[in-house]
């Protein structure tokens, strides 16, 4: 029994000494960024009630919620997405505000995978989210920091790639397939079936023109030149404005200077039901999953009672750290580190000296007689993490 006691529960982990350093100075390089943009911060609790998170609002499958009972009878669950919560709050205390509201946020997201393949069930988020403000420009801004983040975190080698998901929605309801056929090729394109989309078109009752362009979408990937050639051949009018809207994107993420790391995907489809226009993920080499995920979602609010267009991201922390860790990223952790040896005859000064440093910002550590007062073992790897050592013999 003691030793299960040492041990973490299936997909979650204790992050400890240098690594847990590293996520800290990250964190914060990114939480620069968002306030750099006038985003303000927000907190919200890590349980809710359950209804935040229920299937009409779209997010995390109930099956994959970890769901509890608290003394009055109500379900609660451990907050598996921010962006629910957020919504909710700013329903509550932004109900009459009429100008944009930036918020941003850190903490805890759980869900309860039924298969983790190396996933973990609780994940470090940060993210933000712009409320209020339903113009081209606030995609470009969000596309935009979500990239500044990432540079200022040290990262160089990533691509956001952009998606609509009005695209296929308007494609699909423009050909007449219900709900289940729609959402049954929803998954093939998500999964990249090509032969399984062209198989379950041609049991459909199409134009071929609608067969065509519906059978094309695993493919519609790409840079601002193949939205063009997309807008061209699209007789969809909704499908067209959604691709328009990408285009648009695409000029205003020019101008930031940011668009050489935005690539772009009709066939991209997202977990989450709530997404009503752009959506995008961020990759990088040795992440399994995406680091950013994120899109615009005009009528979350309203769930909550207020009508309100919105649009943020989440970055995956653990997810980042892991990526640059393993591309030998070096996430250098602000302050120096000094080790302090003394004799019992020059505590004092000792002491003294190491009030000063620490004034200044230095991590200085007191050791006596070449004993860590904190019990850890001075070995040759353990001396070698500090910058300096000073020794009042």
């Amino acid at each position: 029994m003691k030793d299960r006691l040492l041990h973490t529960p299936e997909g979650v982990r204790d992050i400890y000494n240098d690594e847990c350093e590293r996520k800290k100075e990250l964190m914060r390089r990114i939480e620069d960024t968002f306030h750099s943009c006038g985003y303000r911060d927000i907190e919200t609790p890590t349980m809710e009630y359950f209804d935040v998170f229920g299937y009409e609002i779209g997010t995390i499958p109930s099956r994959e919620l970890f769901k509890f009972f608290d003394r009055e009878g109500d379900t609660m669950v451990l907050r598996p997405d921010f962006t629910p919560s957020i919504a909710r709050a700013c329903s509550k205390y932004f109900m009459e505000e009429g100008k944009p509201i930036r918020l941003c946020y850190q903490g805890s997201t759980f869900v309860n995978h039924s298969s983790l393949q190396g996933r973990l069930r609780e994940s470090t988020q940060m993210g933000v989210e712009l409320i209020g403000e339903e113009s081209v420009d606030a995609d470009a801004e969000v596309i935009a920091m979500v990239i500044d983040s990432l540079l200022g975190a040290g990262l160089q080698d990533f691509q956001i790639t952009l998606g609509h998901a009005g695209f296929f929605a308007a494609l699909s309801q423009d050909a007449g397939l219900d709900e289940e056929t729609a959402g049954a090729l929803r998954d093939l394109i998500k999964n990249r079936n090509v032969f399984g989309v062209e198989k379950m078109l041609q049991s459909q009752d199409l134009p071929a023109d609608t067969r065509d362009i519906l059978s094309a979408i695993p493919n519609l990937f790409g840079d601002g030149q193949m939205l063009l050639s997309v807008l061209e051949q699209t007789k969809s009018p909704k499908a067209a404005r959604a691709v328009s809207r990408l285009i648009e994107v695409w000029k205003i993420l020019q101008l930031y200077g940011v668009s050489r790391y935005v690539s772009f995907d009709l066939g991209m489809m997202s977990n989450y039901k709530y997404y009503t226009g752009i959506i995008f993920r961020g990759y990088t080499y040795a992440a399994g999953e995406p680091i950013v995920k994120g899109g615009r979602y005009d009528r979350l609010l309203s769930f909550f009672g207020k009508d309100a267009p919105a649009i943020g991201f989440v970055i995956v922390t653990d997810t980042l750290l892991e990526a640059m860790t393993r591309q030998h990223i070096d996430i250098p952790v602000s302050g120096k580190k000094i080790l302090i040896r003394y004799s019992e005859e020059k505590r004092e000064e000792a002491i003294r000296q190491a009030k000063e440093r620490r004034k200044r910002g230095e991590r200085v550590t007191l050791s006596v007689c070449g004993k860590d007062i904190n019990a850890a073992s001075e070995t040759e790897n353990n001396t070698a993490s500090y910058d300096e050592i000073c020794c009042f013999m």
